[in-house]
């Protein structure tokens, strides 16, 4: 079969036309429609992740089941007997693997997925536009949704209105925007270096957008999409009291925390992609407000190598997906 495999960390994507087909062991073997290009692919490839090498990326993965259809793939697999797989929580399991990022992935015409329970099934919606919800999609949604109860509360309650800041406005930060204008009252505002970012943040239904360097005021859900000592500053500097801060970034920033070093009892966590549960609540969201749903542009396997220098150097607006028929 056809499938892209990165060899060694570094090296440029390679496209092979006679890779092993896969072996599902007691699972379920998947025909791939699209593939959403990611930047933990990107990571993969720079070697940040101590992924087996050589490996066909790909996490953001529709395709077709023999027996359920049209599907969507639930990427980390948890090992099930541990407390957070317990308790539904395959993603952040100490032993998890992740398709793409540490077994074969979506960059090829088929692939193996180890149980059916982690494929819903889409019910309509296009598999190319939907694929990038698999991850970007997903880990946006779960970060809004570590801040949803406060913002109702807050809208519920007397005092200031509701708030949201979402610091980086690219791929995952647009989807936050718009969660967020979907299943909030909260005024929106989106924080980036890039103006073009908040033109497209203002264009998606932020209320305001605006530099790092300007005042963007304080919010009582703030989502850090970059995670640097910079913007961590920023988000401590302005959730009100008893807000949230959700970091999601990989940039490693780091901020003084303690009694008086941050506001009165706001909350500060990290947010790691998103529960098998949020996933199909995520699709259901999709289907009743298909307004969250990013462009995409589709590209063949053979642009694969493309696609990620484009990613690298942001020339990307919405989506890139891969199309292993082309």
């Amino acid at each position: 079969m056809r499938a892209v495999v990165c060899d060694a960390v570094g090296s440029d994507l390679r496209l092979v036309d006679d890779h092993p087909e896969p072996v599902a062991a007691g699972g379920a073997t998947l025909t791939v429609t699209a593939c959403g290009v990611c930047h933990s692919d990107l990571h993969v490839v720079d070697g940040d992740f101590p992924s087996p090498l050589p490996m066909v990326l790909g996490h953001e993965v529709t395709g077709v089941h023999d027996r359920l259809g049209p599907v969507m793939l639930y990427a980390p697999w948890g090992c099930r007997s541990c407390p957070q797989c317990a308790d539904g929580l395959e993603q952040i399991c100490p032993d998890a693997t992740e398709a793409g990022l540490f077994a074969d992935g979506g960059y090829a015409e088929r692939m193996a997925v180890p149980d059916e329970a982690y494929l819903s099934p889409l019910d309509g919606l296009d598999p190319f536009v939907a694929a990038p919800l698999a991850c970007g999609g997903l880990t946006a949604y779960r970060a809004v949704d570590h801040g949803l109860a406060t913002l109702r509360d807050r809208a519920a309650g007397r005092g200031e209105a509701p708030r949201a800041m979402v610091i980086g406005a690219g791929g995952l930060g647009q989807y936050a925007i718009r969660y967020l204008r979907a299943l909030t009252d909260a005024e929106v505002v989106a924080v980036d270096l890039d103006p073009a970012k908040q033109a497209t943040a203002l264009e998606i239904g932020a209320h305001a957008a605006c530099g790092p360097d300007d005042d963007p005021g304080t919010a009582d859900v703030v989502l850090d999409f970059i995670g640097a000592d910079a913007t961590l500053g920023l988000a401590a500097t302005t959730v009100r009291r008893r807000g949230v801060v959700a970091i999601v970034g990989l940039f490693g920033g780091r901020i003084p925390f303690g009694l008086g070093a941050v506001p009165h009892e706001a909350r500060f966590l990290s947010s790691f992609w998103g529960s098998r549960v949020q996933m199909d609540e995520l699709l259901d969201l999709a289907r009743r407000e298909p307004a969250i749903l990013q462009d995409v542009e589709v590209l063949g396997l053979a642009d694969a190598q493309t696609a990620h220098q484009r990613l690298r150097a942001g020339d990307v607006r919405g989506r890139l997906v891969l199309d292993p028929n082309r």
